[in-house]
This record gives C-alpha cells, sequence and structure tokens, in this order.
C-alpha cells in the first residue's frame, strides 16, 4: 500500500510541475512567435491547467485501465463544478458576463449531455473521438475569433501585461527559444512520467483495496489531477479577479469531456461501466445543470452558491464512499 500511495504521490507532484513548465514554456515560445497574447490566454493558459488529466486518462487507456481513465475524466468535471466554483465563490462573489450565460455555459451544458448520449451504448470509439476532437477544435477557433474582435481595450491590456511579465523577453531571443524550448520538453517529460506513476499507484491501490477502478479515477485521481485548476481558481478568486474562477472551471470542462475523452478514446476505444453511465453521467449532468440558476439570479456565484455546491460535491463523495463494498 506504501509503495501505491509513493506512486501516486510522486505522479502527481510530476504532473503538476510539469504542466506548469509546459505551460510557461509554450506561452512564452508563442509571444515569440508573435501570436496574439489574447489567443496565447485563450488556448494555451486555459488548457494548460487540463494537460494532468490528458495525460493521466490517456495513458491510463493505453494500459488497458479505461475505468480509471473515464472515472478521471468525470471525476474532475464534477470536481470542477463542486469543489473549485464553490471554493471560488466563497472566497469572492463570482460575477458573471453576458458573453458567458449565452454562448460559454450552454456549449458546455451541451457537450456534457452529449457525452451522456454518446454513453448509451456503453462505448466510446474511435470515431466518436475524433468527433469530440474536431468539436473541441470548431469551438476554441469561434471563441478565438470572437474574443479577437470584440475584446475591451482593458482586457486586451490586462492580458497584455500579465503575459508579458510572465514572458521574460529580456534576456534575446535565440537565448529565449531555446531555454523555453527545454521548458517545453522538461514539461512534456513530466507529464509522462506523472501519468505513468500515478495510473500505477493508482492501480495498485484499487487493487489493495478491492475497490473498481472508476471510484479510485473519480475520487483520488480526479481531485489530483484538478489540483492545478483549484489553485488557479483560488488565486484568481484573492486577487479580486474571481470571474477567472468561473471561466477556468468552464474551459476545463470542455477540455475535458472534448479533448480528453476524444484523445483517449482514439488511444483505446472506452467501455463504460454501468455504474457510470447511470450515476456518474447523470450527477455530471447535473452539476453542469445546476449552474445555471446560480448564474442566473442576479449574474453571479454568490458565497451561499458556493456553499450549496460544496455540499453538493460532498454527498456525492459520500455516496462513492457509502458504495465501496457494494
Amino acid at each position: 500500500m506504501l509503495i501505491g500511495f509513493g506512486q501516486l504521490i510522486v505522479g502527481l507532484v510530476a504532473l503538476f510541475l510539469g504542466g506548469d513548465y509546459l505551460v510557461r514554456g509554450a506561452t512564452r515560445i508563442a509571444l515569440l512567435a508573435r501570436v496574439s497574447t489574447t489567443v496565447v490566454g485563450l488556448t494555451v493558459v486555459a488548457m494548460g491547467t487540463s494537460l494532468p488529466e490528458l495525460a493521466v486518462s490517456v495513458g491510463a487507456a493505453a494500459r488497458g485501465a479505461t475505468g480509471l481513465a473515464y472515472g478521471n475524466i468525470v471525476g474532475s468535471t464534477i470536481f470542477n463544478v463542486g469543489m473549485i466554483l464553490g471554493v471560488a465563490a466563497l472566497v469572492a462573489p463570482i460575477a458573471v458576463r453576458r458573453q458567458t450565460i449565452r454562448i460559454e455555459y450552454p456549449f458546455m451544458l451541451t457537450v456534457a449531455c452529449l457525452v451522456l448520449l454518446l454513453c448509451r451504448d456503453r462505448w466510446i470509439d474511435r470515431l466518436e473521438g475524433v468527433f469530440l476532437i474536431a468539436v473541441l477544435l470548431l469551438f476554441t477557433t469561434y471563441i478565438v475569433w470572437l474574443a479577437r474582435r470584440e475584446v475591451v481595450q482593458d482586457d486586451a491590456s490586462a492580458i497584455e501585461r500579465d503575459v508579458q511579465r510572465a514572458a521574460h523577453l529580456k534576456a534575446g531571443a535565440g537565448r529565449a527559444w531555446s531555454r523555453n524550448a527545454l521548458l517545453v520538453a522538461i514539461g512534456m517529460a513530466g507529464l509522462v512520467l506523472g501519468a505513468d506513476q500515478v495510473v500505477r499507484g493508482a492501480v495498485s491501490l484499487a487493487e489493495i483495496w478491492r475497490v473498481d477502478e472508476r471510484i479510485v479515477g473519480l475520487t483520488v485521481v480526479a481531485m489530483g489531477t484538478s489540483l492545478p485548476e483549484l489553485a488557479t481558481s483560488v488565486v484568481a478568486a484573492r486577487r479580486r479577479e474571481p470571474e477567472i474562477a468561473l471561466a477556468n472551471v468552464i474551459g476545463s470542462n470542455l477540455f475535458n469531456l472534448l479533448g480528453v475523452l476524444g484523445a483517449t478514446a482514439l488511444v483505446y476505444p472506452v467501455p463504460i461501466l454501468a455504474q457510470a453511465a447511470t450515476v456518474d453521467n447523470w450527477v455530471m449532468v447535473a452539476f453542469c445543470a445546476a449552474m445555471f440558476p446560480l448564474m442566473w439570479l442576479g449574474r453571479r456565484v454568490g458565497r451561499w452558491d458556493g456553499l450549496i455546491l460544496l455540499v453538493g460535491f460532498a454527498a456525492y463523495v459520500t455516496y462513492l464512499m457509502l458504495t465501496l463494498g457494494a
């Protein structure tokens, strides 16, 4: 058991550091290539916090641990809404922009319902994986186009300031290219190593505890791989920029359900366990749907709303714990 815990902890640390290095290096390379800072902020940085989920789920699928892979995807989505958005709202009420209600949130809820429908035959095959990735690419392209067309000057200035501060481009272009390429390489190596250790540790613990890989994926692994999103959202709320927390939750959920699930299905078609199709998927859709009245009333997610989300998440985790021996 100690070996399993050790592998899990080492893997999660490697995932966290690897994801951080990869995002930093990729962001700076994008700036050196003179890519718009708005595009960088909406793509590289937003998706970067979901890289641990991608590495773990694809790695688990490659090893045949598809229950763990799918559990991680669904569990991370539930954790993002119940825990991360709940904690962020407790730290500071979150104002909701009109575009979030009109475009981004409805699309996220639609994608959650789409995944629910795709799982009706208890299988996500490679063709469906291609479809999910294509949908993600199309939506990302549209959001980037919309942002570049409609972003207000204050937002553009803030993004420019933050990214330039992170880029540290004072050392000269040549050194910057090589240094940031090294960061990307180290980050990718960290993700691969971390994913391998997390999968090994999770499978080992599942065998020792005699529980389904699904349960481990929904709880320990999902919470661990979602630490970057949690850290990002809490820091944003403390810096009086709580709207970033909501954007992070919605963006991460879209990347999980479209990008991570799509890539996982491409590596290894994913069979869906009965419990996942009848319970977990419906809980995921319910959490996503619960965001609408919370955001619509007063156009913000307040502290009481955050408490409701946390209570709902605690109730679901309690249910999982009670069914361990079932």
